[in-house]
């Protein structure tokens, strides 16, 4: 067992192979291809393979095949066992030691939660999420979304689809992240991100440890063809966010603890946004 998580952490000790990692880390439960890594990263893809090697070497990380491509995604159960191992045998069971962010009560309590959607440009998907959770979470969420390089303004596509389906569009705005970022700003207790790029790209850990999960689906800003073909990606867009957030607000978000919360919401990720 030591030996095996020796391995691990001196795997992980590399700044390049630690940094491959912690992509997958941000894009869990998705599966990644090696050239989105290698692209994403700046990295050599013959280099990027031997970094992906000796992840999958370590047990950390898995590999799967889709047509020609390969796909690599963390094998969460293999993260847990080291950690278990750090926190429970080496600092004997005791958080508080080794892991001080986690104090404060485990168990999400009967109170409105705060959420937010973060995206790049803040103009559809997000957007999409942050409407439709105010509409079908009722009282229970207070709901914000933002981007990581956010648009100046909404795309009129995805304002039309929202008014189409009787949403109030007035209230929304693109705005960036850092607005939830400063002093004063409301603490999270979900942030989701909605596209891949946001995922990938090196934001700061959210004040308060709030449970994250990734929902990443296709930017529909990017569909081409006729003003119908393109409405219909939005639209498409729309329906996916949609089942999502219905199987979200359906949890007992008040009831479960934070590791079956966490669970539940990675679930929802590897939904496909078809189904």
């Amino acid at each position: 067992m030591i030996e095996e998580i020796a391995d691990q952490l001196a795997i992980l000790g590399h700044p390049q192979r630690i940094t491959v990692f912690r992509m997958l880390m941000r894009r869990f439960p998705d599966t990644v291809p090696a050239g989105e890594l290698a692209s994403e990263l700046d990295i050599k893809p013959s280099t990027m393979s031997n970094y992906l090697n000796a992840l999958q070497r370590s047990g950390l990380v898995t590999q799967e095949r889709s047509g020609t491509s390969l796909l690599y995604s963390v094998d969460m159960a293999k993260v847990q066992g080291m950690l278990d191992f750090l926190v429970v045998d080496c600092c004997r069971g005791r958080p508080d030691i080794c892991m001080p962010f986690t104090q404060g009560n485990e168990d999400m309590t009967d109170r409105k939660f705060n959420v937010l959607f973060l995206c790049v440009g803040n103009s559809a998907r997000s957007i999409f999420a942050e409407t439709l959770l105010r509409q079908l979470g009722g009282d229970r969420f207070t709901v914000y979304s933002a981007g990581t390089q956010p648009a100046s303004e909404l795309n009129p596509f995805a304002v039309q689809v929202l008014q189409d389906k009787g949403h109030d569009t007035s209230v929304l705005r693109s705005k960036h992240m850092s607005e939830f970022a400063t002093d004063g700003a409301p603490e999270m207790d979900f942030v989701f991100t909605v596209c891949n790029q946001a995922a990938n790209e090196d934001c700061p850990a959210w004040e308060g440890q709030p449970i994250s999960g990734h929902w990443g689906m296709e930017d529909p800003v990017k569909a081409t063809g006729t003003d119908a073909e393109k409405s219909l990606a939005f639209q498409n867009a729309y329906g996916a966010l949609k089942r999502r957030i219905e199987a979200f607000t359906s949890l007992p978000v008040e009831s479960l603890d934070r590791i079956a919360l966490q669970s539940a919401v990675d679930d929802i990720g590897r939904t496909s946004v078809g189904d």
